[in-house]
C-alpha cells in the first residue's frame, strides 16, 4: 500500500516559497512549476492563495502579524503609551525581519524596477495602517472633530513613510548586530512623536476660529 501523502500546509507553502527564491535567486516561473518541483498539486496552492504576488504579499503581512502577535503576550505592552507602543513594534519587527534578512534582501531587489518589489508590500501597508490608528490616543488627537479624520490619515500615511525609509535603511545597514538601524529607530520614532505634538496646532485652530468671528461679526 502506498503511504499516504501528508497535507500541505499554508506555512508549508509560505518555507517553500521562500527557499526557492533563495536557493535560485528568482522568483518561480508560475504557480505550476512552483508547485511540481515542491511536491505538490496547484489545487493545494490554490486553497490558500490566489497568485504568486498573492503568496509575497501574505509573507511580509505574515511578518506583521508575527510581530503584533508577539508584542500581545507581553502583558507590560497593554500599558505602554502610544509611542512606546510604536518603538515595540518597530524593534519586534526588524528582528523578524533581521531573522528572515536573506529573503527580505533578496525579494526587494529581485526586480529591476523598484516599484514593481514594493507592491509586495501592499498588504503590509494596511495591516500597518490599520495598526497605527488602533493605537493612535487622543493624546495626539486635534480636538476639533471635524480636523480628526484628516489628521489620522496623515498620520497613518506619515508612519508608513517612516517605516519605509527605516527598512531602506536596515537593508543597507552594515553595522554589527544592526545597531545602527536601532539607533535609527529611536530618534526617528522620538522626532516623529514631537512633530505630532497637537498643543501648538490646536492653539492655532483656536487662534483661527477667533480671528474668523472677529472678521464676521466686525462687519454687522
Amino acid at each position: 500500500m502506498a503511504a499516504k501523502k501528508n497535507t500541505i500546509t499554508k506555512d508549508d507553502i509560505v518555507s517553500k516559497y521562500m527557499d526557492e527564491v533563495l536557493e535560485k535567486g528568482q522568483k518561480p516561473k508560475s504557480v505550476y512549476h512552483f508547485a511540481k518541483e515542491n511536491d505538490f498539486t496547484e489545487a493545494e496552492f490554490y486553497a490558500f492563495f490566489g497568485t504568486l504576488e498573492g503568496l509575497e504579499k501574505e509573507i511580509f503581512r505574515l511578518f506583521f502579524e508575527n510581530t503584533v502577535n508577539l508584542l500581545h503576550k507581553n502583558e507590560e505592552y497593554q500599558q505602554y503609551d502610544m509611542k512606546n507602543k510604536m518603538l515595540s513594534f518597530y524593534f519586534t519587527f526588524f528582528e523578524i525581519l533581521t531573522a528572515n534578512r536573506s529573503y527580505v534582501l533578496q525579494t526587494l531587489k529581485i526586480d529591476r524596477n523598484p516599484l514593481k518589489n514594493l507592491v509586495q508590500l501592499t498588504t503590509l501597508r494596511e495591516s500597518f495602517k490599520n495598526y497605527v490608528s488602533e493605537i493612535l490616543t487622543d493624546d495626539y488627537r486635534l480636538e476639533q472633530e471635524k480636523f480628526q479624520k484628516f489628521q489620522e490619515k496623515a498620520i497613518q500615511e506619515s508612519s508608513w513613510l517612516q517605516l519605509m525609509l527605516t527598512i531602506k535603511f536596515w537593508m543597507e545597514d552594515e553595522s554589527a548586530a544592526f545597531e545602527k538601524t536601532d539607533i535609527f529607530i529611536e530618534k526617528s520614532v522620538n522626532a516623529s512623536f514631537e512633530l505630532m505634538n497637537v498643543a501648538p496646532m490646536n492653539h492655532l485652530i483656536d487662534f483661527g476660529k477667533f480671528l474668523f468671528k472677529e472678521k464676521v461679526y466686525s462687519r454687522q
